[in-house]
């Protein structure tokens, strides 16, 4: 088995209308003319993310899941907008290509990009990947560093202005996702309305604005299959920025907190491990938290509440797509234990809070 990041075959429920899509393709863009081969990503718990093969060039392909009604998560036109402007001054986005608006095409917008090959770790290290813990260390290194550069881009160059709405950022942070919480909630799970509760009194000092991604993690990093492994590691690209936008960038390393599942975590806990960081070699989160202050020179006053908003935000999200599952609008049997996961965040979040700390909470 190779180490670029594959395609496979299309989900239930997901398949694209593959005729309406070729008409289109064949009258809005240029060189992409003729059959085309439809494949599918592994990866996404949002929006769909597609191969395309047509015309001898491979792209790729985003839309909404089907069945999504929070167009503000899944914006399209958004996302394209967000890409064309970054490209122009950080070259570890992929190229977008094309957009459509016309939901009678495909059912809803979608968008065209280049395809970035590459390898992308997911939950575990895929054989034949060096994961010793040098290596390890290594990759973690080049993670955070990447997490860096992304919240020094100089969004104002970029044209992303748009995407400012000013100071408060943290607040309506909270207040949104806690708002969506309530209008996905099926069950009673009080740890979490304990953590937004918390949040909401212990809001912190807001920093100075950056471009921040809001899903930071492993296998939304496109890396070198040729330089990998002990000394060090090169992140090639930068995927899904579907929720990427300006505000405080203490929150985005929230984010990728939050994911960060350590060796001495709970064992619920670890059964939901998003990504390889509880082998030995990578970082604690508080190991996470002093490497990003070294590298990008900003002070991380209260982990814990970036580390709790982060448990937080996630949770709704696996709110939201169980709610989505439970009334029949997604076929994907990965959602089921969804609502499983929105407990255990909801108790590790509860967890940090009390404790006083992000680690060291098993």
């Amino acid at each position: 088995m190779g180490l670029v990041d594959e395609a496979g075959e299309v989900r239930a429920g997901e398949a694209l209308d593959v005729e309406a899509l070729q008409g289109w393709l064949a009258r809005e863009v240029p060189g992409l003319a003729g059959p085309v081969e439809v494949l599918q990503f592994p990866k996404g718990h949002s929006n769909l993310t597609y191969l395309l093969r047509v015309a001898g060039r491979e792209v790729v392909l985003r839309r909404p899941p089907f069945g999504a009604k929070i167009k503000s998560a899944h914006d399209m036109g958004r996302e394209f907008a967000l890409l064309s402007g970054l490209r122009q001054v950080w070259d570890k986005v992929p190229e977008p290509l094309a957009y459509c608006e016309d939901e009678g095409v495909l059912g809803a917008p979608f968008y065209l990009m280049e395809r970035l090959s590459g390898l992308i770790i997911r939950k575990r290290m895929p054989p034949g990947v060096e994961a010793g813990p040098e290596a390890m260390r290594a990759l973690c290194e080049a993670m955070v560093g990447t997490l860096a550069e992304i919240h020094a881009v100089d969004w104002r160059a970029a044209g992303l202005e748009g995407l400012w709405r000013g100071q408060g950022y943290v607040r309506r942070q909270v207040e949104g996702w806690t708002d969506r919480y309530v209008r996905a909630k099926t069950d009673e799970i009080p740890e979490i309305e304990q953590v937004a509760a918390w949040l909401a009194a212990n809001l912190p000092e807001e920093g100075a604005p950056a471009l921040i991604h809001n899903d930071f993690k492993h296998d939304n990093l496109v890396l070198d299959p040729a330089v990998r492994g002990r000394a060090s590691w090169r992140v090639v690209g930068v995927l899904d920025w579907e929720m990427a936008t300006v505000g405080d960038p203490l929150m985005d390393l929230g984010t990728t907190l939050a994911y960060w599942v350590e060796a001495t975590d709970p064992a619920p806990v670890r059964s939901f491990a998003f990504c390889p960081t509880d082998v030995p070699g990578s970082y604690t989160r508080a190991e996470l938290v002093r490497r990003y202050e070294e590298v990008s020179g900003r002070e991380v006053k209260d982990p814990v509440f970036y580390f709790a908003y982060g448990l937080f935000k996630l949770a709704v999200v696996a709110q939201q797509i169980y709610r989505r599952f439970k009334q029949g609008h997604s076929k994907d049997a990965r959602f089921a234990s969804f609502i499983l996961g929105v407990r255990i965040l909801g108790g590790l979040g509860a967890r940090a809070i009390e404790k006083g700390r992000i680690d060291r909470l098993g």
